[in-house]
């Protein structure tokens, strides 16, 4: 039975709010893991917080990719290089990007508890900030 228009845009809502959701608990979860010293997973959670939220945003603008470069590669030139999202926002999924390849693939890198921390905040903004676009441009809710 074919959906209908109505049925569709709900279920696009429900999927964003479902990946703002996954975004928003895993800025707990990275909370839990600095205070107790897991640092390469509080990396990995920082980075997947973000992805989480890019998705989100490729959901409503209708963007599938199954490829982590390529969702940031389209972010970058829907939203950075237009000037609807600042460029800090690139630097910031592209280091975080860079360090869970790192830690997960690469050779051993040790991240500071203060690298960590700075990288949480990060996040935390990236977050929001994707957040805040949603709400404001792209009638979500």
């Amino acid at each position: 039975m074919p959906c209908s228009m109505e049925s569709m845009h709900d279920r696009k809502k429900e999927l964003i709010a479902l990946r703002l959701n996954q975004a928003k608990e895993t800025i707990e979860d990275v909370a839990f893991l600095i205070h107790n010293k897991r640092l390469v997973i509080a990396i990995n959670r920082i980075y997947y917080g973000m992805f989480y939220a890019l998705m989100a945003l490729a959901i409503q603008c209708d963007f599938k990719t199954s490829k982590h470069a390529q969702l940031i590669g389209w972010f970058n030139k829907e939203f950075i290089k237009t000037g609807k999202i600042e460029i800090r926002y690139s630097k910031i999924i592209q280091s975080a990007f860079s360090a869970r390849t790192d830690c997960d693939y690469g050779i051993f890198k040790v991240f500071t508890t203060e690298e960590t921390v700075l990288m949480y905040n990060e996040m935390k903004d990236f977050i929001y900030e994707i957040e805040k676009f949603l709400n404001a441009n792209l009638n979500y809710t």
